[in-house]
């Protein structure tokens, strides 16, 4: 099984979107600075989304949608509304 998720910065007004196979594992790498350079710049990440996906293939897909325009509307429609805070949706 592998998670789809988004994650927001809370200091800055940002969003990443990646897939992994352990999420707590994952988000843990990019608030100790042990991914790439734009998580490390805007660190500490909290997760406001995650999605369960049978296979990377799935996964790839969902990830590469929810990066995507109509993506990141949903995300705005369906995320943004419930947690009652927006953020720029990112593009790493």
């Amino acid at each position: 099984m592998f998670y789809v998720y988004i994650l927001r910065s809370i200091n800055f007004q940002k969003t990443y979107t990646g897939i992994t196979f352990d999420l707590t594992k994952r988000i843990k790498a990019h608030n100790s600075g042990g991914s790439g350079k734009y998580t490390q710049r805007y660190k500490p990440w909290e997760i406001i989304y995650s999605e369960l996906s049978e296979n990377s293939i799935q996964a790839r897909k969902r990830e590469k949608y929810l990066k995507s325009s109509a993506g990141r509307k949903w995300i705005k429609r369906n995320i943004f509304s419930r947690i009652g805070k927006y953020c720029k949706l990112g593009k790493p």
